[in-house]
């Protein structure tokens, strides 16, 4: 019975987790004004709901008995500190006003407010994108440094570090207001993007965590979208991101083995989805000549034409991913051209590209799985064996792993 009370504590711990997390950080963060206390605050008060939660029973708000204990946290340490009790009474009034903060806010979402305070020119820019994954978004240093091919460790020393300067400086949480928007918009769309692809790579590891950061990703891009309608940009990433969310459908088989793009299909794809991806996109291209976004999202629009045609022009693809190359984009999408050149192309014209990336491809398991892929296409099995082997090794995701798994066996 303990043990099914303390299971129960933590499933909603979970849930409020996922749920919640950035929206409790930014209302505490807009009240006290420090980024990193209300963080602190808030794992404390997971922390105790933890103890208390399998004894006295999982709350009727979960949510709301996390926000009144790190609030009272909270207003401990402003007691204990002199400088802040001078501003106790001021806390002490914000604090009781706490459940008004969303209707109150000047932006129409909590979580949105964070974004643009993590994107505060006063900031290390290199710091912008990692904090409001963190901050708002409730990505641990683990899951970010994937989205920056770095290490864990030096992901959390650089978040760490970056918060320290924040308390030495004195800079302070300011709310931030719709007309911030603009000159902070690349770092959020930024941001936007990663926690959607943070998503998609936790589907095969936890899929309620995928669907979570997958929806608040397509939410917050339609909502910056609207914000900012004369953003190119903002319109060009709600539609990547409702292009690729329109397959969601058809990457997993009933029994969630998982089906790669070109045996994916199309039928599956939500239409809605891709409609409003196609609307948003000629949204962007009226606007400005594509960016990064509009480019890739234009390249998710020639996949979305199977639905219609049932081929995929690749030449048009390839052509794309050459522009998209020219924009400074990272690894992925230079391993996406090769693979895009090598449809169009043939097998050696992707095999070149991708030996020219082998050196800085480290232990990047797309890398190894395209490698493989078209070792295969050439008739270089041994070859494509071991590399099919190796990006198994790397994935985290077990149906990808099984996936990857059997093409090796098929060799």
């Amino acid at each position: 019975m303990a043990a099914d009370a303390a299971s129960g504590a933590r499933a909603a711990a979970d849930a409020a987790a996922r749920n919640a997390y950035g929206k409790l950080v930014a209302i505490l963060a807009r009240r006290c004004g420090d980024l990193a206390a209300a963080e602190d605050a808030l794992a404390d008060a997971f922390t105790k709901a933890l103890d208390a939660w399998p004894h006295s029973g999982v709350p009727d708000r979960p949510e709301a008995w996390l926000l009144t204990t790190a609030r009272r946290r909270l207003t401990d340490l402003a007691r204990k500190a002199a400088v802040r009790a001078r501003a106790e009474p001021e806390l002490a009034v914000l604090m009781d006003r706490v459940g008004e903060a969303a209707e109150q806010s000047p932006l129409p979402d909590e979580r949105l407010a964070l974004l643009l305070a993590c994107a505060d020119p006063q900031i290390d820019p290199a710091l912008h994108t990692p904090l409001m994954l963190q901050a708002a978004l409730g990505l641990d240093a683990a899951r970010i440094d994937s989205a920056f091919l770095t290490s864990p460790a030096a992901m959390g020393q650089r978040l760490a570090r970056g918060k320290a300067k924040l308390r030495a400086a004195g800079l302070r949480y300011e709310t931030p207001v719709p007309a911030d928007l603009p000159a902070r918009l690349a770092p959020v769309l930024q941001a936007i993007y990663a926690a959607y692809t943070a998503g998609f790579d936790l589907t095969g590891e936890d899929p309620a965590k995928a669907r979570d950061l997958s929806g608040e990703a397509l939410f917050l891009a339609r909502l910056v979208a609207h914000l900012a309608p004369e953003a190119a940009e903002a319109c060009a990433l709600q539609a990547l991101i409702a292009h690729c969310e329109a397959r969601a459908p058809a990457r997993r088989g009933p029994d969630g083995v998982f089906i790669p793009l070109a045996q994916q299909d199309p039928a599956l794809w939500d239409a809605a989805l891709i409609d409003e991806a196609e609307s948003a996109l000629r949204r962007a291209l009226a606007l400005a000549p594509p960016g990064r976004f509009a480019l890739e999202a234009a390249i998710q629009s020639v996949h979305a034409e199977r639905r219609r045609t049932g081929t995929t022009h690749w030449r048009a693809a390839a052509a794309l991913y050459d522009r998209l190359v020219e924009t400074g984009a990272g690894l992925g999408a230079h391993i996406a051209r090769a693979c895009a050149h090598g449809e169009a192309f043939g097998a050696g014209v992707a095999l070149d590209q991708l030996e020219a990336l082998q050196a800085g491809a480290g232990e990047h398991q797309p890398y190894f799985a395209a490698r493989a892929h078209w070792l295969a296409a050439a008739g270089r099995s041994g070859e494509a064996r071991a590399a099919y082997t190796r990006a198994a090794a790397l994935s985290a995701d077990p149906a990808l792993r099984a996936f990857l798994q059997g093409r090796a066996a098929q060799l």
